[in-house]
């Protein structure tokens, strides 16, 4: 697991290059970043965005970041990983993430695309099952698993560095796009 430091004086961008995932994070504890009236700019310390959005305790917010990149650390699966479950046939759910202009232009055979119109589908799967979430890079599939675990899913995983990942380390003739 990647060790990363987080503290008040830091700036938000520093912040947000150390652990991607604290965007995501601050706006759904805090309500921080999403909209431009929570917003801040990228120069501003961490510290100073705790006092602009009246949070008192900014090491509190310095220790929840660190608690939503290790959260985020352990919901990631290599490729290697996954096609190993394939291989030996276990059961679960192995979701592509992406546009269907995306899909158009390199796919994993093995995954399904998201059904965007039917969440339902998604939504009513036992809790417990394992969901493997995949994307070109692993950004929008960790958005993807965790709006899951917001939602109850318990055994829900990105493909760490999504499909380009998977080129690496399982298929080298999926196309780069």
């Amino acid at each position: 697991m990647t060790e990363v430091t987080v503290t008040p004086d830091m700036t938000m961008d520093s912040i947000l290059g150390s652990i991607p995932s604290a965007q995501r994070a601050l706006f759904q504890r805090y309500h921080i970043g999403g909209c431009s009236s929570c917003g801040y700019e990228p120069t501003d310390s961490l510290a100073k965005v705790c006092k602009d959005h009246n949070i008192l305790d900014v090491n509190e917010v310095v220790t929840f970041l660190h608690q939503a990149h290790e959260l985020d650390q352990n919901m990631q699966v290599d490729a290697t990983q996954v096609q190993s479950w394939l291989d030996a046939g276990e059961e679960f759910s192995f979701i592509d993430v992406r546009t269907p202009d995306e899909l158009a232009q390199a796919s994993i055979a093995s995954a399904e695309p998201m059904d965007y119109s039917n969440s339902e589908r998604y939504m009513n799967l036992p809790k417990d099952r394992k969901i493997v979430f995949v994307c070109k890079t692993g950004d929008r599939s960790m958005d993807v698993a965790a709006y899951f675990l917001g939602h109850g899913f318990t055994k829900v995983l990105s493909v760490r560095e999504g499909l380009d990942g998977w080129r690496k380390q399982v298929d080298s003739t999926i196309p780069n796009y």
